[in-house]
């Protein structure tokens, strides 16, 4: 079974808890990121695109453990940046475990197998490994080589001291269906307790937008892998609801329910979900309660979340489901007893989905403009530090992490001290630092992908 019972009878109880107290929205996994640095630059990352100084904040032991009993969630997760970057990771772990929360530490495992010894087999923590698919897919997906080989060794030590570990695996545009089903094999080989899958998503930061999935060739693509793993899906073992399974393989229909899966780091908390940024509460109450939930999801027409069939969003809402009637119930028993329910590739005819409206070009380094709405925007969703002009002949320089109807929050220049500005004040804005969201790292590593396979008919 790759959930252990204890954890599908302690969620169980929980949704059963927040059924009868009819509360409407309630959280389920609380996405916890102490830091934002990696030691990857993957290609369909935008955590890890801020000036240094953000990079180098962390939450502390103390902030983490204030975010998680604030929330209540049953389980936590850990994503990043790295989280074994983080100088007190063990000691994190070790409070959450003794709060009895199930905890899925998310990890690219480069530092894994060093950093064990920080850690203690438990039924309440498993590391989560992030792996893309086979050697040459992972590979290319983290911009690296050999960190298939690397996250491999690592998880064949965490495995043999006791530890439970599960993989984390994004699907792109142009995955091989054949080639994605020998990795759950070659998954299944490695003994992991179960793996998380989930298609990528072309958030607003990310790097290499070109390459993730819409909605209609993530069906499509879910249906060619699960018809190429043939009988041996049987034996494939996944970390996550079959019925959020079934909604990727486009046989069930659910809406977006961000608030159960919040995301909490440097900044507060993160609304309205773990990808789209628009703005930070200071509370989970205040996450709740300050985000205009009507403007997010499928069925609100946001063109950022037309595509979206992420599992953060997605998965919360397949458990509600199962619990919400006998139906439900029975839905997930049969999908988790009897398989999935995975139709035929291109059994679903395509539906017709509304074209979103071709974005203006970001402004960059060196625009600038008079304070608006519209500059005030543009500040915030800049990768880079601004220079706002105000009131008097003042001027401030930072990064705007967070803009309000009426103050904004800016982390001065090369610091982490914050300073919340009225918004009233300001009177000009320009993008005056180095936007890192405009790194090439991809770009770099298939040139010299591409490079290194000409060499041998070069010669």
């Amino acid at each position: 079974m790759p959930v252990p019972l204890s954890q599908m009878a302690t969620v169980a109880g929980y949704v059963l808890k927040q059924k009868l107290a009819r509360r409407e929205r309630y959280p389920l996994v609380l996405m916890l990121e102490p830091l934002y640095r990696c030691n990857l630059a993957c290609a369909g990352c935008g955590k890890i695109q801020y000036p240094s100084n953000v990079l180098k904040a962390q939450l502390s032991v103390a902030e983490c453990l204030r975010a998680v009993d604030e929330c209540g969630a049953p389980i936590v997760s850990i994503p990043g940046g790295e989280p074994l970057l983080h100088p007190q990771i063990g000691e994190l772990a070790a409070a959450l475990v003794a709060r009895r929360k199930y905890v899925y530490l998310c990890t690219n495992a480069l530092l894994l197998e060093e950093k064990l010894p920080l850690f203690q087999p438990s039924k309440y923590l498993s590391f989560s490994v992030h792996l893309d698919g086979l050697a040459e897919e992972h590979d290319r997906s983290v911009c690296r080589d050999g960190t298939f080989e690397t996250a491999t060794r690592a998880i064949r030590a965490a495995l043999a001291r006791g530890f439970r570990v599960t993989t984390n695996t994004t699907l792109f545009e142009g995955a091989d269906p054949e080639r994605t089903a020998a990795f759950f094999d070659e998954a299944m080989r490695l003994g992991v307790e179960g793996m998380m899958v989930s298609p990528g998503y072309a958030y607003e930061k990310a790097p290499d937008r070109e390459h993730f999935l819409a909605r209609e060739r993530t069906v499509q693509l879910f249906r060619r892998i699960f018809a190429a793993g043939g009988a041996r899906r049987k034996q494939w073992r996944f970390n996550q609801s079959p019925l959020f399974l079934e909604f990727l393989l486009g046989a069930r229909d659910y809406e977006c329910t961000p608030w159960a899966m919040p995301s909490y780091g440097v900044f507060g908390w993160q609304k309205p979900c773990y990808l789209l940024q628009d703005g930070y509460a200071q509370s989970y109450h205040e996450l709740l309660g300050a985000t205009e939930w009507r403007r997010y999801g499928r069925a609100s027409g946001n063109p950022a979340c037309r595509d979206c069939m992420v599992h953060s969003g997605f998965e919360a809402t397949s458990v509600d489901h199962a619990f919400s009637s006998l139906r439900g119930l029975a839905a997930m028993a049969r999908a988790t007893l009897f398989g999935v329910a995975a139709p035929a590739p291109g059994s679903m005819p395509p539906r017709a989905v509304p074209a979103a409206a071709a974005p203006d070009a970001a402004p960059t380094r060196g625009w600038s403009a008079d304070a608006s709405p519209a500059a005030l925007r543009a500040a915030f969703e800049y990768r880079g530090d601004v220079t706002l002009e105000l009131e008097g002949g003042e001027s401030a320089e930072g990064y705007v992490t967070d803009v309000g109807p009426s103050a904004l929050r800016l982390w001065t220049r090369g610091s982490t001290a914050v300073r919340e500005i009225p918004v009233a004040r300001v009177r000009r804005i320009a993008l005056t630092g180095r936007d890192p969201a405009a790194g090439k790292s991809f770009e770099t590593w298939k040139q010299r992908q591409a490079h290194a396979e000409a060499a041998p008919a070069a010669s």
